[in-house]
């Protein structure tokens, strides 16, 4: 396990430099806490920091605690200059789910210096530094790192306060309301719990699921295929604003009754006309590794990296549809639907063992 000299060691020898913290592509609760601690941390040793992401915050929770927080982050797009900084951090991912930033600063000869993640090692990055730990979130590294004394929490200090809220939020919605939590995480929350702000944490937890998403889950749950304990659902097209829905359609498929695992994917059509199959997975059985499952399932893109990834409890995939993304007509983007989404049962129930897809 990293102790705080660690870190600290690194942050010192690039005093006054100016860093990129790089998030997945749709920052979550626990990235945007981590990215944030990160940057106080950093700001001991007088390196400026621009906490980055390339995709959307479309999550209720996620831009509520963005709004609330009054935390800064940057969009990034081909107007911004990363010549300008001279490493990357990446919190809460290991560049596999923020290939487009991660390219842009590998172009512009940006080193990566600093890992600090609770997935499964990626291999993807060969930072100065790295930490990962199978622990509940990245949140739960970075408090370790405030009680260790890289930052000495003052609650008189707004930013200090943000910073402990927006951790204890991490580490709640990463393990799952503390039901998939560790004693690290317990602990982490225990510290934090000194220095959060329990009124606005409450208010950000409390966010309705806007329409949108509801009707994701609805057609999830409508089009679900449900077989030896796991539910299998492709939703067909949906916007790329709605992109979070995914991840709680799979949560709430995974509370039906003898489910132990829950698998969700649509394609999303971004700004650029590109499409993108992607998915999530949530399991509760402990000996199903999400991490492994989908790296079998899926395999790798022709640069053999994995189309996807995940921790102890829940994974999530991506997989470019290339020359074939448009919308020339209804019926060829069904036709298109159809294809993947019968590749992707195929694939799926192969790997749990069944010859043939099952009938709903």
């Amino acid at each position: 396990m990293a102790t705080q000299p660690d870190l600290a060691k690194v942050l010192e020898a690039h005093r006054g430099e100016r860093h990129v913290i790089a998030l997945q592509a749709y920052p979550d609760p626990d990235a945007i806490a981590s990215a944030f601690a990160h940057r106080l941390i950093s700001a001991r040793f007088e390196i400026e920091t621009v906490i980055a992401y390339s995709g959307k915050i479309s999550h209720q929770q996620n831009v509520a605690l963005v709004k609330l927080l009054g935390i800064d982050l940057v969009r990034y797009d081909e107007s911004v200059n990363l010549g300008d900084f001279r490493g990357a951090v990446f919190v809460d991912n290991q560049g596999t789910t923020c290939e487009t930033l991660l390219k842009a600063l590998e172009a512009a000869r940006v080193p990566a210096l600093v890992v600090v993640d609770h997935h499964d090692l990626q291999e993807r990055l060969k930072p100065e530094f790295s930490d990962i730990r199978h622990v509940g979130a990245a949140a739960t590294i970075y408090a370790d790192y405030l009680e260790r004394g890289l930052l000495d929490l003052d609650k008189s200090q707004r930013e200090h306060v943000v910073a402990a809220t927006a951790l204890m939020h991490g580490i709640i919605t990463d393990t799952g309301g503390f039901i998939h939590a560790g004693a690290e995480d317990f602990q982490a929350a225990g510290f934090l719990s000194q220095f959060h702000d329990a009124g606005v944490l409450a208010q950000v937890m409390n966010q309705s699921r806007p329409r949108q998403t509801m009707e994701v889950i609805q057609r999830a749950l409508g089009n679900r295929i449900v077989s030896e304990s796991y539910s299998i659902a492709g939703i067909g097209y949906f916007r790329a604003e709605d992109r979070d829905a995914i991840p709680q359609a799979a949560d709430f498929l995974l509370t039906e009754e003898n489910i132990h695992t829950a698998i969700v994917y649509g394609i999303v059509t971004s700004d650029d006309r590109q499409e993108t199959l992607i998915g999530s997975m949530r399991t509760s059985k402990i000996t199903l590794s999400p991490d492994d499952f989908i790296k079998e399932v899926l395999g790798r893109n022709t640069d053999g990296r994995p189309y996807g990834g995940g921790k102890a409890s829940a994974g999530g995939f991506e997989i470019p549809i290339g020359f074939l993304s448009g919308d020339y007509s209804e019926e060829y983007r069904q036709l298109k639907w159809q294809v993947y989404d019968q590749q992707m049962k195929h694939k799926l129930f192969a790997k749990i063992g069944i010859e043939q897809k099952p009938t709903a």
